[in-house]
């Protein structure tokens, strides 16, 4: 885990990149690059690929890219360049679907309450850009919705609607899983808890938090974070790590 390899060094740089570039554009760059839901009219049919380029801060490229790094690296020297980048562009096009599709259901389940409520669809589209014009977290609009329409529901499909996917944390989640099975018995750390765990309790334990967080909405590590992203990157890292593990495919190398 010490070197870095010339594969895992591009994919950083990239990223560096486009975090500088959202730095000295502002809004734009989020506008152009970042995940939006599927019928949000900034949605563009590259954004799955370059939202794993975006960053919200300092901190969340920096905890990325370290990551990256330290659990990319061992993966590309046993699989070879073109392999390893597959797999890390499906991990990462894996999060962005698995986050659709959760978000696709909370925005269907408060259309279907809102409609079944006697709103049309213009309205229900009226009252989510009312919303999002406002920029206000959740539970703060000042919107009218029919009476006995659960709050909580409209809330959520707002929020789907209209927040945005941003960071590499998808394809490194997929990393970390592939990283976990093939050196189970590595002895990992988090900052916070300066105690060694093996890979192999280490991750499904953070899988276990992100499950927790994205059934529940409550986060120990903050709001805004995409918990079914990190969840879809892993599902998806572990079913191509472990078909390539059972297949003698797995002894070759993509150059």
């Amino acid at each position: 885990m010490g070197r870095i390899t010339e594969t895992i060094k591009a994919l950083i740089i990239v990223n560096v990149l486009f975090f500088g570039f959202t730095l000295l554009s502002s809004d734009l760059a989020y506008r152009l690059f970042s995940l939006y839901y599927v019928e949000h009219p900034n949605f563009q049919y590259w954004q799955p690929v370059t939202h794993m380029f975006m960053h919200g801060g300092f901190l969340h490229i920096l905890f990325n890219m370290y990551a990256l790094w330290a659990f990319g690296s061992p993966l590309e020297m046993r699989w070879g360049r073109k392999r390893f980048l597959f797999f890390y562009f499906s991990a990462g096009l894996g999060a962005a679907l698995i986050h659709s599709l959760v978000n696709y259901y909370h925005v269907n389940a408060g259309f279907t309450e809102l409609l079944q409520a006697g709103m049309s669809e213009s309205q229900i589209f009226e009252l989510m850009r009312d919303a999002e014009s406002q920029g206000r977290s959740l539970g703060r609009y000042s919107i009218n919705i029919p009476e006995g329409v659960d709050g909580d529901t409209v809330g959520s499909m707002i929020s789907s609607y209209m927040s945005t996917a941003v960071g590499a944390s998808g394809a490194v989640y997929g990393v970390l899983v592939a990283f976990g099975m093939m050196f189970p018995n590595a002895e990992l750390m988090l900052i916070f808890l300066p105690v060694p765990i093996k890979a192999k309790y280490f991750i499904p334990g953070l899988l276990l938090l992100d499950l927790f967080s994205g059934v529940t909405g409550f986060s120990l590590f903050g709001q805004n974070i995409a918990n079914w992203a990190h969840i879809g990157g892993a599902l998806f890292g572990f079913l191509m790590a472990y078909y390539w593990r059972k297949d003698s495919f797995n002894h070759t190398r993509w150059n």
